[in-house]
């Protein structure tokens, strides 16, 4: 079952969208980046990113998302979908079991390690282009 795609800041500033499978993860990522000041919006695969980036995408400068995701597509060809449609918002990519190498990531994004600190999630975020 696929959840409807949460908005977390309901204001017209640029917004993070985390796209992570694992509820609870999801949540620590979300929490992490509000304690950091950061708007935040949700989605629990990339079918329900997609939704909520057609309708939105200028609402978005970040997309940070884990690789291993049930549905129609994994985190890279949805970070890879993202560039081709949206090349405006910065890539950050996140797996605790695949390492993608380089040529794997779009252009400019970046790859984080799970487990993450938030120092190391911000820094990620700082470092995608």
């Amino acid at each position: 079952m696929t959840s409807k795609p949460q908005i977390s800041d309901a204001s017209d500033t640029p917004r993070i969208l985390v796209v992570e499978d694992e509820c609870f993860v999801r949540m620590v990522a979300v929490d992490m980046l509000e304690d950091a000041g950061l708007p935040v919006a949700e989605a629990s695969d990339a079918d329900a990113a997609l939704r909520l980036l057609e309708g939105t995408a200028q609402a978005f400068d970040t997309l940070f998302t884990d690789i291993d995701m049930p549905g129609s597509m994994n985190g890279l060809a949805l970070a890879q979908r993202v560039r081709a449609r949206w090349p405006h918002i910065r890539l950050v990519v996140t797996s605790g079991r695949v390492r993608p190498a380089g040529r794997d990531l779009p252009d400019a994004g970046c790859f984080l390690q799970k487990p993450y600190c938030r120092s190391d999630l911000l820094g990620a975020l700082a470092r995608a282009a």
